[in-house]
Parts: structure tokens; sequence; C-alpha cells
């Protein structure tokens, strides 16, 4: 009689998640939500670098493998060396060629009335939210794993409207556009794209207003169904959520997590 040969189970390789702007508010929030999900990660970081190493800290701490790399989305001319250093450390790290989510959260603001507007305003929200989005994926897009999933983030700005708003969130209305051009060029590899779009959420955003200003806070808040603004870790969940397995038939879709804002 034979004895049945044991059977081993190797278990699944992590997925790998680059998030852009990882090291503060929304991107720290989605990847700690990420990591405890079991994903591995390359947050990115234009300055403040030592956020950047303890929020790798935070994700080790969680069993996850975890890297950063410095990246100014804002800098075109910076994409291809930066795709360099990913192939890097995903050959190193990962014994791997691809990576498998991207989620495009790096930005800024630049607030000031339509009228008061400047040249030099207007072309740095470009910069960052529309061109920097548009020609990022496109340098990664050839290491995205397919079956892979870009998520972008907009503005719940880009639905109803805050005076002072219009060149931030007039980039935010293109990258949704572009998010769905994203969805159907890609799908023949089975790549997924969609959109999130956090309301007024209590972050260093604009310099922490929402935040830090209590009237700024308790204003906003009362335009929300749920009468308070976000928090970091409600739109983290949902980011998550998003690029979880069980989520994939989700594709160019605007998803805005934002408490219900003037509905």
């Amino acid at each position: 009689m034979s004895t049945p040969t044991p059977t081993t189970s190797t278990a699944p390789a992590p997925k790998i998640t680059i998030i852009t702007g990882g090291n503060r508010g929304l991107g720290r929030d989605t990847a700690l939500r990420l990591a405890e999900a079991g994903t591995d990660l390359i947050i990115t970081y234009r300055s403040h670098g030592e956020e950047a190493a303890a929020v790798v800290g935070e994700l080790t701490a969680l069993g996850r493998t975890a890297h950063a790399l410095r990246l100014d989305t804002a800098d075109v001319s910076g994409f291809a060396a930066f795709a360099d250093d990913v192939r890097g450390l995903l050959k190193e790290h990962w014994d791997r060629d691809d990576f498998d989510f991207l989620v495009n959260n790096a930005g800024s603001a630049v607030v000031a009335p339509f009228t008061e507007i400047t040249e030099a305003g207007f072309d740095q929200m470009v910069n960052v939210h529309l061109k920097g989005v548009f020609f990022l994926t496109q340098t990664l897009v050839p290491l995205l794993a397919d079956g892979g999933r870009i998520i972008n983030l907009s503005t719940g700005l880009a639905r109803f409207t805050i005076p002072g708003m219009s060149a931030y969130a007039s980039m935010k209305g293109g990258v949704e556009v572009l998010t769905r051009y994203l969805a159907k060029e890609l799908g023949a590899r089975g790549i997924t794209a969609n959109v999130v779009a956090p309301g007024p959420i209590a972050t260093d955003f604009d310099g922490g207003s929402v935040r830090d200003n209590p009237g700024t806070r308790n204003a906003l808040g009362s335009q929300t169904a749920l009468g308070r603004v976000g928090e970091p870790e409600d739109i983290g969940g949902v980011i998550a959520t998003l690029l979880d397995a069980r989520t994939g038939w989700i594709n160019g879709q605007r998803v805005e997590a934002s408490g219900g804002t003037l509905l």
C-alpha cells in the first residue's frame, strides 16, 4: 500500500501598490489600510522624507514590505528615472517585473477667487493634478500587471462648488474624464480605473484649513448629511475596498466619499 504524498500549500504572493503622496494625509491612511489587508507598498513623497520613513516603519510593523521613493509629481522630466527606481525595487525586494495597483493621490491646492488666479497658480494645478497624473500613469502602465487597478483621486468639488477652488476643481474634472478613458483603453489588459472623490477632509491640505480652523470645520460639516467633515480614515478604507479582489467589476466609475455633502 503506497503512502500518499503530502501536499504543501503556497500562500499567494502579496499585491504591490504604488501610492503617490503616501507620507501623510489620505495617502498615509490608504497605505495603512492596504497593509492591514496584506498588501505591500511603495509610497512616494516630494518633501518631508522623515514622514515617509515613519510611514514605512508603520507599514513594516504591520508585517508588510514597504519602501519610499522621492517623486515630484509636477515634474514630468523625472518620471522615467522614477520608473527605473521602481523596477529596481520590484526586482530586488519582490523578484518581480511588475506591480498591481496605482493610486494617484499626491496633490496641493491653490485657493483664490477665479478673478485672482494667476497663470503661475493655474499652471501649478495643471502640472500636479492633470499633466502629472496623465504622464506618470502613462510611464508606469508598462510596469502595471495585467488585471491591475488604477485609482485616481478627485474631489467632491467637481460636483458642487465652493468659491476659491475653481482651478483645483477644474483639474480634477479633467482627471475624472481621463479615468474613463483609462478604463476603456486599458480594459483589454484587464486593468480597471476608478475615481475616488472625497469631500472636505481634515488633513494638512490647503495648510490644514479644514483640520485646524473650527469655523471652517463646523461650516463645512454642517453641509454634510452626517454632520461632520471627513477624516483620513474615512477615505483610506474606500480606496482599499476598491482594490479588494471582490470589487473588480467596478470600472470607469466615480465614487464620491463626502458623507453626503450638499445633497
